[in-house]
């Protein structure tokens, strides 16, 4: 599996308990040559496991074709389950299965360092997710949805769902609002200005909800389901507080075969086109537009 940062030309593939940070190459100049000299960077890496987190980082140098290479490797105790970035492409954050209270390790790629904020958290961590803008981490695990604030290292705001058990997380480009997918069919729209409850509860989908995602530019979020189907609708936001939320379904989207139970097990925008992939248990990645 893998994920991206658009503040850097940075791809993260993990497989097991490796995480791997490479320099795809592709996209503005500036940002490449920066990225480059970021995993090039000639601060010392520690090759000894730490004994807070558990984490190694290695650092693999090649040079093809007159030119440098360079990749970086980050060894965990446990297998990843979750890859997620910081808005800005210094920070990125993993999920560990089966670590208890150690499962969020939150990395610095600059430093190379290494934490795990979280370790008094109760319940099992499903997914995470950074603000858009602000200094708060979302953890979501089996029922509810935690936000801490990361600067002043304290709780904010615990985001009560009613579902039985939370599979996905979405925050909006603009941060006040969340959107909790989970596998007993719900749907969980959270406006959190409003309140600590769901402000609206979608049940379109018949089967488990496997993602939810946000596009960045347009008003538009997307739910994928074991039902086959990747639903889209209109979700607009009010700069207004007293305005609320507007959602309405758009399109449902299928194509996907179910294998085993499962079908559509994730979505995800395009970052500036009104392009939607999803990918399933049938061995295909689609493209809808």
């Amino acid at each position: 599996t893998h994920t991206w940062t658009h503040a850097r030309t940075c791809t993260c593939v993990y497989s097991g308990s490796v995480v791997c940070l490479l320099n795809h190459g592709l996209g503005d100049r500036l940002l490449v040559s920066a990225t480059h000299n970021t995993l090039l960077s000639q601060d010392p890496v520690s090759e000894e496991v730490s004994e807070s987190t558990g984490v190694k980082w290695n650092v693999v140098r090649e040079t093809k074709d007159g030119r440098r290479d360079v990749s970086i490797t980050v060894e965990h105790t446990k297998p990843v389950k979750q890859v997620v970035w910081h808005y800005r492409g210094d920070y990125f954050a993993t999920v560990m299965a089966d670590a208890q209270g150690a499962s969020v390790v939150i990395h610095q790629l600059s430093k190379r360092q290494s934490q795990c904020p979280f370790r008094n958290s109760k319940g099992v961590v499903q997914k995470v997710s950074f603000h858009p803008s602000k200094p708060f981490f979302f953890i979501a695990t089996q029922t509810s949805v935690r936000v801490y604030n990361l600067a002043k290292q304290e709780l904010t705001k615990k985001l009560l769902t009613g579902a039985k058990w939370i599979s996905s997380i979405a925050v909006h480009p603009q941060g006040d609002n969340v959107l909790v997918g989970s596998y007993d069919k719900k749907l969980c729209w959270f406006d959190m200005d409003l309140s600590s409850k769901p402000y609206k509860v979608l049940r379109h989908h018949k089967q488990a909800v496997r993602q939810v995602c946000f596009h960045s530019c347009y008003p538009l979020f997307a739910s994928c389901s074991d039902d086959g189907s990747v639903i889209v609708c209109h979700g607009k936001v009010f700069n207004d507080l007293m305005q609320n939320p507007q959602i309405v379904p758009v399109k449902v989207l299928k194509g996907h075969a179910t294998v085993d139970g499962l079908s559509v097990l994730d979505c995800v925008f395009h970052p500036s086109q009104p392009w939607l992939f999803s990918a399933g248990t049938d061995h295909t990645i689609r493209l809808y537009t």
